[in-house]
């Protein structure tokens, strides 16, 4: 019988690896995370995080589940923005959340949070238990991707939001080639100047690459159930925002 298997970056690995080799990535990268987003995007990653909070508009009181939340950069913009509510940091990689959760004890928003070990594909929550998912350039380095989108339509309440940050691709390819060329070339160095470690940067950098464009993605939200689904592109495709509704 042959094994399955699942591209991570450009190699072709079995699906059972990969959930492994992901969390290896970012075990490694954790303490520097935040820098090397800066240093990777130019910054223009916190202008992303706030479009998506603009298109999202947080409300008071809601329950949050932000999965792969790493950190917890999503869920302390959601709760800026909301007044007051709940958020669930899901990730895979406890290092991630023992740097989020000092990050909430520093900036005082610990009794907002909860910090949780878990999967994407198979989340610990019961049926109709949140009022918004997001995922934020996680989504790319979960195993099966459809299999995520089928578990945030399940633990989303009715009348629920789905919200997915992801690098995209940019429709137009002479910029594209451009962008590949910086990419490919500047961030493996970043990462091996910056956090000391070339070899997980390669592997975001081609794992980007290697994930669907807007159109494919969106049909992937509307195929887990999702109704009123639609995206916009940031800084000209280079990340895209998806949104849409469990009705």
């Amino acid at each position: 019988m042959n094994e399955k298997t699942t591209h991570f970056g450009f190699s072709e690995v079995p699906e059972d690896e990969k959930a492994g080799r992901v969390q290896g990535v970012f075990n490694s990268v954790a303490s520097k995370y935040d820098v090397m987003n800066d240093a990777m995007s130019l910054g223009i990653h916190r202008i992303w995080k706030d479009a998506m909070m603009d298109w999202l508009a947080p409300r008071p009181g809601q329950q949050l589940l932000d999965v792969a939340g790493g950190t917890g950069d999503i869920s302390f913009r959601f709760l800026k923005r909301a007044g007051f509510g709940h958020a669930t940091v899901l990730d895979l990689t406890e290092p991630m959340l023992v740097a989020g959760r000092k990050r909430a004890e520093a900036a005082a928003m610990a009794d907002s949070l909860d910090w949780v070990t878990g999967d994407a594909m198979a989340l610990p929550f019961r049926d109709n238990s949140f009022d918004v998912y997001t995922i934020s350039f996680g989504i790319r380095n979960v195993t099966r991707p459809q299999d995520a989108l089928a578990e945030a339509y399940r633990v989303l309440r009715p009348g629920g939001r789905l919200m997915v940050l992801e690098f995209s691709q940019i429709p137009t390819p002479a910029l594209q080639w451009a962008y590949d060329r910086y990419s490919f070339n500047m961030i493996p160095a970043m990462g091996q100047l910056i956090a000391n470690d070339r070899d997980s940067y390669q592997y975001l950098v081609e794992s980007i690459r290697r994930f669907p464009d807007q159109e494919t993605f969106l049909q992937m939200v509307r195929d887990a159930g999702f109704e009123n689904a639609k995206y916009r592109n940031l800084t000209l495709g280079v990340a895209a925002l998806h949104s849409g509704w469990k009705i």
